[in-house]
C-alpha cells in the first residue's frame, strides 16, 4: 500500500569500500597474520619476511619486520634491502607503498595510504601511493597523511604527524609537522654520490 512516502535509496554509508575479492584476500592473510606472524619470536625476521612474500610483497633481503607490526596489503609493499619496522607499526597500504633502503619505521608509527571524500554523500574512500625514502626514519608514534612522500634521509619526530612531502634530510616535528632543522648528510655515507659527502644542510 502507497504511503506517499518517498522511498529511501540505499545508504552510500554502508556500501562497501573495497571488492569482495580484496575483502576475502584480506581476510586470508589477516588468518595467518594471527596464526604464524604475529606469535612468531622477534628474532624470526627471515620468517616474518617469508610470509609477506608469500602474500605477494616484493622486499629486499634483511628486511626486518617485528611480530607486532601491521601490514594491510602484503601485495601492495614493496621494501628495498635492510628496512626496519617495529612493533605497533601500522602500514595502512590500499595503494604501493614503497620503502626504500635502510629507512626505519619505529614502534606505534602509522602510515595512512587512504582517506574518506567528506565533502561527497557517499564518504567515498580515496588511496594513494606513498614512498618512504632510503635512510628516512619514522620515529615513534609519528603518523604520515595520505599520499605524503618522505624524502630520503628525512626525519619524522616522535608523534609527529606529517601533512605534506618532506623534503630530503629534513628533520620534521610537531602537529602538523614542521621543519626544524636539518640532518648532517654525512651520517648517510651511502647517499653521499646523490646529495653530496659531509655536507651540513
Amino acid at each position: 500500500m502507497a504511503t506517499g512516502v518517498p522511498q529511501l535509496q540505499a545508504d552510500p554509508h554502508l556500501q562497501p569500500s573495497y571488492s569482495m575479492a580484496n575483502r576475502a584476500r584480506r581476510a586470508i592473510w589477516n588468518f595467518s597474520y594471527i596464526l604464524f606472524f604475529r606469535i612468531s619470536p622477534r628474532p624470526c625476521h627471515a620468517w616474518r619476511a617469508m610470509l609477506l612474500r608469500l602474500f605477494g610483497a616484493k622486499l629486499a633481503p634483511h628486511c626486518h619486520f617485528y611480530p607486532k607490526c601491521r601490514v594491510w596489503a602484503p601485495w601492495n609493499l614493496v621494501c628495498e634491502d635492510a628496512v626496519g619496522v617495529g612493533d605497533d607499526a601500522e602500514l595502512y597500504n590500499p595503494e604501493t607503498l614503497t620503502i626504500g633502503s635502510h629507512a626505519v619505521i619505529s614502534q606505534g608509527a602509522y602510515l595512512c595510504g587512504a582517506t574518506h571524500l567528506y565533502n561527497e554523500p557517499s564518504f567515498r574512500l580515496v588511496s594513494y601511493p606513498m614512498k618512504i625514502g632510503a635512510y628516512a626514519w619514522v620515529c615513534a608514534r609519528a603518523t604520515v597523511s595520505p599520499g605524503v612522500h618522505v624524502g630520503d634521509g628525512a626525519i619524522l619526530a616522535l608523534g609527529a604527524i606529517a601533512t605534506k612531502d618532506l623534503e630530503p634530510f629534513g628533520v620534521y616535528a610537531g602537529v602538523p609537522a614542521r621543519k626544524v632543522k636539518e640532518r648532517d648528510r654525512s651520517a648517510v655515507p651511502a647517499l653521499a654520490a646523490k646529495y653530496g659527502a659531509g655536507v651540513k644542510g
